[in-house]
């Protein structure tokens, strides 16, 4: 069974497209794999994060992939920081990786935009970080999305250099998983933008602790054009809103886009977004119950993330003091 790891940052609720992107993808996948899902505060902090909400981020994003389904008895669930092999080979790949690979970064030349002196170095270097998250466990499959695909690249780029410079063929070359085509899920406010959890507007995005109410006007308020939806997939060229909402729909009830037009083509949006919203309260409301009632003991959640830690340390510190023996630290 191969290995798989995967990290989300623990800032901001988990919002629909990250469940659709991501987090359902890792319940799929603990079926037919050894799993090891971590909360990455250490990445979170490249930029600066509130002490106390980061603590309380961390917990709740814990919750909703327990309320999604993962299993942390069966595989493993922790945050990053517990586990100290984590920065200690994120040190050294710090030191293997080239500064004009870094340099081709581009989501770090999107995060800092034209400000990029006035930011942490850690989030012009974490690339290194990242590629020590997977080989600190030498996993060997990593579930990616488009925006991670230079950054996973770049992790063989540091795995490959590594066994070259000391002679060995210690860390593997890591395979994207490719998840399944679902929806890519647009802001509700603008559908030509990215659902993030990160945007200023709660009306922008359907979190994952939104009960049925919540939703339900999230969806009223969302925007659409004035034209009743087509009845073929064309007819959503130039409809950026129309066509995240069809998206939505498919993704959450199994269908294509197109079986979605065959059943509400010509509709108006109002009939279409009350369909729309009892897909959506089907899935989310549930999780948001559970999550909700996982954050009423907070003790239990810091226990069970110890744990983890624990059982992912068991994992990683042999592989990385093996590494540090490699490159010359006495141990």
């Amino acid at each position: 069974m191969q290995r798989i790891f995967s990290g989300i940052q623990p800032t901001g609720v988990p919002q629909l497209g990250n469940y659709l992107g991501a987090i359902r993808n890792w319940v799929r996948l603990q079926n037919d794999h050894e799993c090891i899902f971590s909360l990455v505060d250490m990445h979170a902090i490249t930029m600066f994060q509130d002490p106390a909400t980061l603590r309380e981020q961390t917990r709740a994003q814990t919750a909703v992939l327990l309320a999604s389904g993962i299993d942390p008895k069966a595989h493993i669930l922790f945050n990053q920081s517990q586990v100290s092999a984590h920065a200690r080979l994120g040190w050294i790949f710090t030191c293997v990786v080239r500064l004009g690979w870094l340099n081709r970064m581009t989501q770090f030349k999107d995060k800092a935009g034209k400000d990029r002196e006035n930011h942490s170095a850690g989030l012009y270097t974490y690339p290194a970080l990242m590629a020590a998250d997977i080989l600190a466990y030498k996993a060997t499959r990593v579930p990616v999305g488009d925006d991670q695909r230079q950054h996973l690249e770049l992790a063989n780029d540091i795995a490959q250099k590594f066994n070259h410079d000391y002679g060995t063929d210690f860390f593997p070359q890591i395979e994207a998983v490719i998840p399944p085509v679902s929806a890519r899920v647009m802001s509700l406010r603008d559908g030509t933008k990215k659902m993030s959890k990160s945007d200023p507007s709660e009306q922008s995005r359907i979190e994952m602790t939104d009960d049925a109410d919540a939703i339900a006007l999230k969806l009223r308020r969302a925007r659409t054009d004035p034209e009743p939806l087509p009845s073929e997939i064309a007819g959503l060229e130039g409809r950026a809103e129309a066509r995240n909402l069809v998206g939505i729909y498919a993704a959450l009830a199994g269908l294509s886009a197109e079986e979605v037009l065959a059943r509400h083509g010509g509709e108006g949006f109002g009939p279409f977004k009350a369909a729309l919203t009892e897909v959506v309260v089907d899935t989310v409301a549930p999780i948001a119950a559970e999550t909700r009632r996982l954050l009423a003991d907070t003790a239990h959640l810091d226990a069970m993330l110890r744990d983890g830690a624990r059982r992912a340390a068991a994992l990683a510190d042999p592989i990385v003091a093996e590494a540090e023996a490699l490159v010359g630290f006495i141990r």
